[in-house]
Formats: C-alpha cells, sequence, structure tokens
C-alpha cells in the first residue's frame, strides 16, 4: 500500500514522540549543566510545537487532497493520544517535570481517563452494533486544542514567567481548562455513544 502525505506526516509525528521522549527525561538530569538541560527543554519544545502543527497540516491535506483512509483515520488519534499521555506523564513526573511548574496528577488523570474511558466506548459501541461510527464533536476539539495549549504553557513555563509575572495563575487556569474539558467530552460522547446504540436496536426490530 502506498502512503499518501497526509499518512507519511502522521507516521513522522508518531516517530518524533521518541526522541520528545528522550530529550524531556534529561531536563532535570542534575550531571549536566544548567545551559544543557535548558537547552534540552528546548528541543523537546521544538519537537513538540512540530507535532502539534503537524497534526493540523496532515488532516489539512488528507481533506483538501480527497485522500482520507481508514488507515489515517486509525494512525492520526492515535498519534494524538500517544503524544499527550507521554506529554502529560512527564510534566507529572519528578525525573521530567519543569522546574516549579510541575503538572498536578490529578489533571493527568483526567486528562488520559477520557482517553481510556472513548476507547472503551469505541470498543463497546463496536461489539454491540458492529459498526464503526466516529462524529467528532466541538468540545472534543476544543479539549485537543486545550490539552496542547496547556503541555506549550507548561514547557515553557519559565520564559512565560518573565513576560507575565502571574503566568502562573493563567497556567493553572489552562491546566483545570483541559482537565474540564476532558469530563465534558467524556460525558457527551458517552450520551451519543447510549443514543447511537439504542438507534441501532431500534432499527433492527
Amino acid at each position: 500500500m502506498k502512503l499518501n502525505w497526509a499518512n507519511r506526516i502522521t507516521i513522522l509525528r508518531i516517530l518524533l514522540i521518541a526522541p520528545f521522549i528522550i530529550t524531556m527525561l534529561k531536563i532535570n538530569d542534575t550531571a549536566l549543566s544548567l545551559e544543557t538541560r535548558y537547552l534540552l527543554r528546548y528541543i523537546a519544545t521544538t519537537i513538540f510545537f512540530i507535532m502539534a502543527i503537524s497534526d493540523g497540516i496532515d488532516g489539512y491535506l488528507a481533506r483538501r487532497t480527497h485522500t482520507v483512509t481508514t488507515l489515517g483515520s486509525f494512525l492520526d488519534p492515535m498519534a494524538d493520544k500517544l503524544l499527550m499521555t507521554s506529554a502529560c506523564i512527564l510534566l507529572a513526573s519528578t525525573k521530567a517535570h519543569v522546574t516549579d511548574f510541575k503538572l498536578d496528577p490529578a489533571i493527568v488523570v483526567l486528562v488520559i481517563g477520557k482517553d481510556i474511558f472513548l476507547l472503551l466506548g469505541f470498543l463497546i459501541i463496536y461489539f454491540i452494533t458492529f459498526k464503526i461510527k466516529i462524529i467528532p464533536v466541538f468540545i472534543g476539539k476544543f479539549s485537543t486544542a486545550s490539552q496542547l495549549i496547556m503541555v506549550a504553557g507548561t514547557l515553557l513555563a519559565p520564559e512565560m514567567t518573565m513576560i507575565i509575572p502571574s503566568w502562573v495563575w493563567i497556567l493553572k487556569f489552562i491546566w483545570w481548562t483541559a482537565a474540564i474539558t476532558a469530563i465534558l467530552t467524556t460525558l457527551i460522547y458517552i450520551r451519543n455513544g447510549t443514543r447511537y446504540i439504542a438507534e441501532c436496536e431500534q432499527s433492527s426490530i
């Protein structure tokens, strides 16, 4: 099977997760100089921005060139989930957090929990209806965007604080916005999923 450009970009995004994790795991390594640790954080941030931007590019290319594929429909959300899961866990860890801006573990649980619930919901719907149906909702897209902003804002928090002294409070607002939208997204998809199952059961009668 020949890969189109949209799928190639998505695969590249998945491959970039490895160097992102590797550089993040070194940003608090006391064996390295402070300058090197700062450089590694900037490299990790750059990789994250490349992945975030490519997320929009691959979707745009697929729609623009009418090359939306089943493979792309599977790889794209998988790339998003892998990126966000790894980023949240790293930013909340002792080894890879940004100094003075360690991500609240509760945020991590809510953000990653959303993806786990949605995956379980998808599997339940498939085994009940034997159909695959994914209808994105606005709150879901907003949730993804808020999570990207949350990670970017945390990675650049030391620099943002120098520009905006109250950044720590703004960042906490962003954190909890991402968490709350994750909860709302989960509830909406649960509602839509149960309605879809009921419609399928009604039509089969």
